[in-house]
Protein backbone atom coordinates (compact mmCIF):
# COMPACT_ATOMS: atom_id res chain seq x y z
CA UNK A 1 0.00 0.00 0.00
CA UNK A 2 1.06 3.85 -1.13
CA UNK A 3 4.26 2.77 -2.96
CA UNK A 4 5.39 2.74 -6.58
CA UNK A 5 7.44 0.39 -8.58
CA UNK A 6 10.25 2.24 -10.51
CA UNK A 7 9.88 3.86 -13.89
CA UNK A 8 11.14 0.68 -16.35
CA UNK A 9 11.30 -0.41 -19.84
CA UNK A 10 11.71 -4.17 -21.20
CA UNK A 11 13.47 -4.35 -24.78
CA UNK A 12 12.41 -7.82 -25.24
CA UNK A 13 9.48 -8.37 -23.85
CA UNK A 14 5.34 -7.15 -23.54
CA UNK A 15 3.33 -7.66 -20.42
CA UNK A 16 -0.43 -7.97 -19.63
CA UNK A 17 -1.59 -6.76 -16.18
CA UNK A 18 -5.04 -7.76 -14.89
CA UNK A 19 -5.98 -6.75 -11.16
CA UNK A 20 -7.55 -9.18 -9.10
CA UNK A 21 -7.48 -7.56 -6.00
CA UNK A 22 -7.21 -3.52 -4.90
CA UNK A 23 -6.66 -0.19 -7.14
CA UNK A 24 -3.68 -0.51 -9.57
CA UNK A 25 -2.28 3.16 -10.27
CA UNK A 26 -0.12 2.41 -14.10
CA UNK A 27 1.78 4.89 -15.94
CA UNK A 28 1.88 3.75 -19.29
CA UNK A 29 4.47 5.93 -21.62
CA UNK A 30 2.13 9.34 -21.39
CA UNK A 31 -0.66 7.63 -19.98
CA UNK A 32 -1.85 7.59 -16.36
CA UNK A 33 -4.65 4.74 -15.63
CA UNK A 34 -6.76 3.84 -12.52
CA UNK A 35 -7.90 0.35 -13.08
CA UNK A 36 -10.00 -1.25 -10.03
CA UNK A 37 -10.31 -5.36 -9.74
CA UNK A 38 -10.94 -6.94 -13.16
CA UNK A 39 -9.42 -4.41 -15.17
CA UNK A 40 -6.48 -5.10 -17.11
CA UNK A 41 -3.59 -3.41 -19.62
CA UNK A 42 -1.53 -4.46 -21.77
CA UNK A 43 2.28 -2.96 -21.63
CA UNK A 44 4.00 -2.82 -25.48
CA UNK A 45 7.89 -3.57 -24.83
CA UNK A 46 9.90 -1.08 -25.62
CA UNK A 47 7.48 1.69 -23.17
CA UNK A 48 8.37 3.11 -19.84
CA UNK A 49 5.90 2.34 -17.10
CA UNK A 50 5.55 1.90 -13.79
CA UNK A 51 2.79 0.50 -11.39
CA UNK A 52 1.60 1.81 -7.88
CA UNK A 53 -0.61 1.50 -5.26
CA UNK A 54 -2.45 3.67 -4.17
CA UNK A 55 -5.03 2.34 -1.76
CA UNK A 56 -4.58 1.03 2.07
CA UNK A 57 -4.98 -2.24 1.11
CA UNK A 58 -2.13 -4.89 -1.03
CA UNK A 59 -2.83 -4.73 -4.13
CA UNK A 60 -2.40 -7.86 -6.42
CA UNK A 61 -2.51 -8.60 -9.94
CA UNK A 62 -1.44 -11.21 -12.33
CA UNK A 63 1.23 -10.59 -14.83
CA UNK A 64 1.88 -11.64 -18.12
CA UNK A 65 5.50 -11.56 -19.54
CA UNK A 66 5.40 -12.48 -23.48
CA UNK A 67 9.01 -12.00 -25.58
CA UNK A 68 11.87 -13.19 -26.44
CA UNK A 69 13.48 -13.11 -22.68
CA UNK A 70 11.46 -12.85 -19.86
CA UNK A 71 14.71 -12.42 -17.60
CA UNK A 72 15.60 -9.61 -15.19
CA UNK A 73 18.62 -8.95 -17.52
CA UNK A 74 15.94 -7.06 -19.83
CA UNK A 75 15.07 -4.34 -17.26
CA UNK A 76 16.06 -1.04 -17.79
CA UNK A 77 15.33 1.07 -14.61
CA UNK A 78 14.69 4.82 -15.00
Amino acid sequence: PKKNMSLQRHKYRSEHWVVIKGTADIQRGDEKLLLDENKSTYIPKGVKHRLGNPGDIPLEIIEVQYGESVGEDDIERF
